[in-house]
């Protein structure tokens, strides 16, 4: 079983690299991110994917939805039809983002966290179709997680930030190819995470 986050819910830790990460609290008022929550949860298709890990095909534990321009497809290359149509609410938080990333984004996965037992496992985002050094904006809504970062050649050199509701984070630089990162199981009673916005170029 993945282990729980070391540093649940503190804050971010000392040291964290700034140079990979960018964390801006409070980008979206609470009751407008409540509302965006509620309908977003209740209004997408959501998916759970199928992946491989360790010669097994194991049900990722979180829904997910990917929404893109036209002419983009997922870029994790697990399904091969054409992504969701962007809605008014995700082109809205889109032009808000963008000028604060630097770069024009042309799709999102949204990913549903509906309780402390959804997660993501230690990886890096690090397929050929985002390039080599990647910004990917991410925005909470919802309950309070621990983003956890290592570095892949020293586990021993970690940290953590504390997602909060309304949240952007910037994950930037050599993170994806130096830095594996994950949002771990909880025992604790956790209400639903919706949505983080992957946006990647």
């Amino acid at each position: 079983m993945e282990q729980l986050a070391f540093f649940p819910e503190c804050g971010q830790t000392k040291g964290l690299p700034i140079d990979v990460l960018e964390y801006i609290p409070n980008l979206f008022e609470a009751s407008l991110g409540a509302a965006l929550m509620e309908k977003f949860i209740k209004y997408t298709h959501w998916t759970q994917k199928i992946v491989n890990m360790y010669d097994k095909q194991v049900i990722t534990p979180r829904l997910s939805a990917w929404f893109a321009d036209q002419d983009t497809y997922d870029y994790t290359s697990i399904r091969k039809s054409a992504p969701n149509r962007w809605t008014p609410e995700l082109l809205m938080i889109k032009r808000i983002v963008e000028p604060i990333a630097g770069v024009t984004f042309n799709s999102v996965l949204l990913n549903y966290y509906r309780d402390g037992k959804d997660s993501v496992a230690w990886h890096s985002d690090n397929e050929k179709a985002l390039g080599t050094h990647p910004t990917i904006a991410s925005v909470t809504f919802g309950q309070v997680r621990a983003f956890d970062i290592r570095n892949k050649a020293d586990h021993s050199e970690k940290y953590s930030v504390r997602l909060e509701h309304g949240s952007l984070l910037l994950m930037k630089g050599d993170l994806q190819s130096k830095w594996e990162h994950r949002i771990a199981k909880s025992t604790r009673h956790m209400k639903p995470r919706n949505l983080t916005f992957r946006i990647v170029i």
